[in-house]
């Protein structure tokens, strides 16, 4: 078993206004990249120490150096163009409707993906702190940016094993590099295993043409031949994303129809899981994660600025150790809290306090982070 905490986050955190400001002025070019880069950079600095003085060991930069949690590696790859996206976030109280990229090129890795967040970061974490690299993961490259009709034409992809071995050099050759800068963890976030837990987003799945059970034993082959490289003493994490999008979510439905599969075959060291409402349904999938893996159970939500009361989070997690013993496990909140640059509803001040709760709770139920 290979995963350093018992106390952990997803990756993003709350942009502050400052550099919310400075993006929009970045845009209408009414500051220059260097200014930009300035307040980014301090900004940065600012959540570094954040992390540490309340006590968690697992430490990002935050993403602030992205607009959307996956758009570092779009930055650094050729083959993508911005498009309307064929989903919505509509399932509560408002859709929100946006552009995002679709495979029309070849794909290939052009520049270092993360390179800049884990040079920066590795400078100011203190010792027994850790940085966490987060990559958007290989399947959603196929379910959300690859389309039928676009990416299938006979100058792009017609052969999709072609597509799936161009993805997967470019993380090979990310993993390479951040291995080379330092780097002992890495998450990859997922939304692809969690639309087949949803019955009308797995049928539609199979309406673009293909069988759901055989593309989830396909996209686990993939990522595990994504990661195979990795070195002995790089942790891979996985999480399981339900959709976030400034509070906004898209998937329902218990990790039942994809646990046997992902949790028993991918050749990842922890999952994340997102556990903070009715909608993932019980702990019992967690029977297939097998004994060397470890478990990061996301209870608490950040999507809401409702504090979760700690006896409910230990109750839970005595739940859950019915089917993965409790020192496989970890907590966390469900997701990063702006997994795009507007972010979630609550306020910096409601972040820390649930992430100050996932240190205190761990430190209650394993006497350490």
């Amino acid at each position: 078993m290979n995963h350093p905490f018992h106390a952990d986050h997803v990756g993003s955190l709350l942009r502050p206004d400052s550099l919310k400001q400075a993006y929009s002025q970045k845009e209408r070019g009414e500051i220059s990249d260097e200014a930009f880069q300035a307040i980014e950079e301090r900004e940065i600095l600012r959540i570094l120490k954040k992390q540490q003085d309340i006590g968690l060991r697992s430490i990002t930069d935050g993403e602030f150096r992205r607009q959307i949690y996956f758009g570092h590696f779009i930055d650094a790859c050729s083959g993508f163009t911005m498009m309307e996206s064929e989903i919505e976030f509509d399932e509560t109280k408002r859709k929100i409707k946006y552009n995002t990229p679709a495979v029309t090129g070849k794909v290939a890795r052009q520049r270092p993906v993360a390179g800049d967040e884990i040079d920066l970061v590795q400078r100011h974490l203190r010792d027994g702190a850790i940085q966490k690299v987060t990559l958007p993961s290989p399947a959603d490259m196929h379910a959300f940016r690859y389309r039928e009709g676009v990416s299938d034409q006979p100058d792009v992809y017609p052969d999709l094993d072609d597509f799936f071995e161009d993805i997967a050099a470019a993380y090979r050759q990310e993993i390479a590099d951040l291995a080379s800068r330092g780097a002992t963890y890495v998450q990859l976030d997922d939304t692809t295993f969690t639309l087949f837990c949803d019955p009308m987003w797995r049928n539609r799945f199979a309406q673009r043409g293909y069988d759901p059970e055989q593309m989830i034993g396909r996209y686990v082959d993939w990522i595990n031949t994504c990661i195979a490289e990795r070195p002995e003493n790089m942790t891979i994490s996985f999480h399981q994303c339900r959709g976030n999008n400034q509070g906004e979510w898209l998937f329902s439905g218990g990790y039942d129809a994809v646990a046997e599969q992902v949790f028993g075959r991918l050749n990842i060291d922890s999952f994340f899981l997102e556990y903070d409402s009715d909608r993932a349904g019980g702990f019992e999938p967690l029977r297939f994660v097998p004994q060397d893996k470890f478990v990061v159970l996301g209870l608490i939500s950040s999507k809401t600025a409702k504090i979760e009361e700690k006896a409910d989070l230990l109750h839970r997690l005595d739940e859950a150790s019915r089917y993965v013993s409790q020192a496989r496990m970890g907590i966390s909140p469900q997701c990063g809290f702006a997994s795009t640059a507007p972010g979630n509803p609550l306020t910096e001040a409601d972040q820390w306090r649930k992430l100050e709760l996932v240190v205190d709770v761990a430190k209650t139920v394993w006497q350490t982070v």
